[in-house]
């Protein structure tokens, strides 16, 4: 079966899963966490994306985030190849850490705002990682304790989510903590993991019921929502696709910019892909090479055939680290 393509426009919130290739650690002790977390932000404050919530766990992490014009798949890109390389540099390692394919999920924003920040949140506690709240206010893997003022993370948009618990900081806080203390007893919620008919009727039992009278509503996978938001989701996506560029208007835009570049530094095209190690070019093709993959999200492989350097050349270039 073909994969769906990617819902998004600006505006739009995502709940954001990614897992470790074969169920594999993402990430490995606290050096790995920094080193993601430090990356996250860093893009974030490039970019106009605003994350609302979000758990960083052994072998998988949520986020809850409002996309920007910069685009979700060109973010996460950037983020994952990123702190991939950066990951197999220092573990040693070689090949995917990640699933091919991160699942993101659209969410209706009235419905389920509030219960996908406190559902994300309590991962640390539901896998035992925290013994319980007082530990969760603190754990810094973790958007609560931001939320709770014990950990700081500027690009997170606390302001955002505790204006909607309260109108000053302190009351707010107290009023979230106690809204996540209550969804402890919940469990899994896997009604929020996903879209589709069950989730976006509240569960069996609605959808049972709704049968029986003969009515019909709208789902998709893709989705978290009610039939009516799905339905406006899904035709905004299918007018957005008569708009988008073409695989061969983006390869003249990529094309264009490096002419440019090349240009301005007075040289060619054709010397940076010969695999010439003068120093002038060596220091184009880096500078190239970084903007090919934060503005257009081009993975290594492409990048090297761009430049006329290898693969690991381009690793190198892009996270210039030591590995001890």
């Amino acid at each position: 079966m073909p994969r769906q393509a990617r819902l998004d426009k600006p505006g739009t919130l995502h709940h954001v899963i990614i897992r470790g290739i074969e169920k594999g650690d993402i990430v490995k002790d606290d050096v790995d966490r920094g080193d993601f977390i430090d990356r996250l932000g860093e893009i974030v404050a490039d970019t106009d994306m605003r994350i609302y919530a979000w758990a960083i766990m052994t072998n998988h992490a949520h986020f809850f985030l409002r996309s920007g014009s910069f685009g979700l798949s060109r973010f996460m890109r950037r983020l994952l190849t990123g702190y991939a390389v950066s990951f197999n540099l220092r573990h040693k390692r070689y090949g995917h850490l990640f699933q091919n394919r991160y699942k993101s999920i659209v969410c209706e924003e009235d419905a389920y705002f509030n219960q996908l920040v406190r559902y994300i949140h309590l991962n640390p506690l539901r896998a035992g990682i925290v013994k319980d709240m007082a530990g969760l206010d603190r754990y810094p893997w973790c958007g609560h304790g931001v939320l709770m003022g014990r950990v700081k993370q500027a690009w997170q948009d606390r302001a955002y989510v505790l204006n909607l618990f309260g109108n000053n900081t302190k009351e707010a806080g107290k009023a979230y903590r106690e809204f996540v203390r209550k969804g402890i007893e919940e469990g899994k919620r896997p009604d929020l993991v996903g879209g589709g008919l069950v989730r976006s009727m509240g569960g069996w039992s609605n959808v049972i019921a709704m049968r029986r009278h003969g009515d019909k509503e709208v789902a998709d996978a893709r989705i978290l929502g009610s039939g009516e938001f799905v339905d406006r989701v899904i035709k905004e996506a299918d007018a957005k696709i008569k708009y988008q560029f073409s695989e061969k208007e983006r390869e003249k835009e990529i094309e264009k910019t490096m002419q440019a570049m090349c240009r301005h530094a007075g040289i060619s095209v054709q010397e940076i892909r010969s695999g010439s190690r003068r120093r002038p070019v060596s220091m184009l093709r880096a500078e190239i090479g970084k903007r090919l993959f934060k503005e257009y999200g081009l993975p290594m492989a492409d990048i090297a055939r761009r430049t006329g350097i290898t693969t690991s050349a381009v690793s190198k270039m892009l996270n210039p680290i030591s590995v001890g």
